[in-house]
């Protein structure tokens, strides 16, 4: 009868360690799962996360503003655009009257970048006037911005380069605001000049250009665009030597291989004339 009672004693015995050792191990394994699940963030964690986030870009959003504003800090105007004769002339008497402006249409089409960091080696600034249509996609809107951000005023010069006169008025605007608006959005500036496609203005350009407080502006020479002087020689020799460089000249070139090969000879030609090139930022605008 003991014996009986023993054996069955011990029989229970075993059963309960059996079951300790897989209870033990079925913890071990939860734990071990458990230590294999990424943490789960608490909501008071993803709150501090989006505030950090949120934090970032409003960081972000002032700096672009403060870097606009230093761009952008009131400067004197010591010139001013002679609307008759599209020359540039000092405001007052002290002012270098020896100046010339160097403007650069059609950008940024294939040498415009290249075209200004030649310029930014030189210490040299100029206008670059831009087309719509050469800022369609994320790649030339970020060589427009690094234009920009080199220190280069950007000019309006429409979305499609066509003939003002030939559009009804409403195609005119939306070749100018549909541009100022695109290219504020890359720059965070709009526009403060406005050339029209081959000089032709309309009066409801004028007045477009007043509402948008831009300087209606055209030019005193140029050469690029014809037949004979499309290649580096012949182009650096008519814009230094041609009896238009004067005092105030407003000198248009293009984005073209010709112009860019040509520019430090040009620059350095004009220079050694005893000319200056005159900073646009110095030219009384209408902002």
């Amino acid at each position: 009868m003991k014996k009986g009672l023993l054996f069955f004693a011990a029989v229970i015995y075993l059963a309960a360690c059996s079951n300790e050792d897989s209870a033990i191990q079925n913890s071990k394994t939860k734990v071990e799962k458990s230590e294999d699940l990424p943490e789960e963030k608490s909501i008071s964690t993803v709150q501090v996360e989006e505030k950090d986030t949120a934090e970032e870009v409003e960081e972000t959003k002032q700096s672009s503003e403060e870097e606009l504003s230093d761009r952008n800090e009131a400067i004197e105007p010591k010139y001013q655009l002679n609307e008759k004769l599209w020359t540039i002339e000092p405001i007052s008497e002290d002012g270098n009257k020896n100046v010339v402006l160097l403007t650069i249409d059609d950008a940024p089409d294939k040498h415009a970048l290249e075209m200004a960091k030649t310029l930014k080696d030189l210490d040299v600034k100029a206008i670059f006037f831009i087309n719509g249509h050469f800022i369609d996609t994320e790649e030339e809107k970020a060589v427009l911005k690094e234009i920009y951000d080199l220190g280069f005023p950007l000019g309006n010069h429409t979305m499609t380069h066509s003939n003002l006169k030939n559009l009804s008025e409403e195609k005119q605007r939306e070749e100018i605001i549909t541009l100022n608006d695109q290219i504020e959005q890359i720059t965070g500036e709009r526009p403060k000049f406005f050339r029209a496609p081959f000089g032709q203005n309309t009066n409801y350009v004028k007045d477009l250009a007043v509402e948008e407080e831009m300087l209606l502006m055209n030019w005193t020479y140029g050469y690029d665009w014809e037949n004979e002087y499309q290649s580096k020689e012949a182009i650096a020799d008519i814009m230094v030597n041609t009896p238009l460089l004067r005092a105030g000249a407003n000198l248009l070139m293009h984005d073209r291989e010709w112009t860019n090969a040509a520019l430090e000879e040009i620059v350095k030609g004009i220079q050694k004339k005893g000319y200056e090139f005159l900073d646009p930022a110095l030219i009384k605008t209408l902002k």
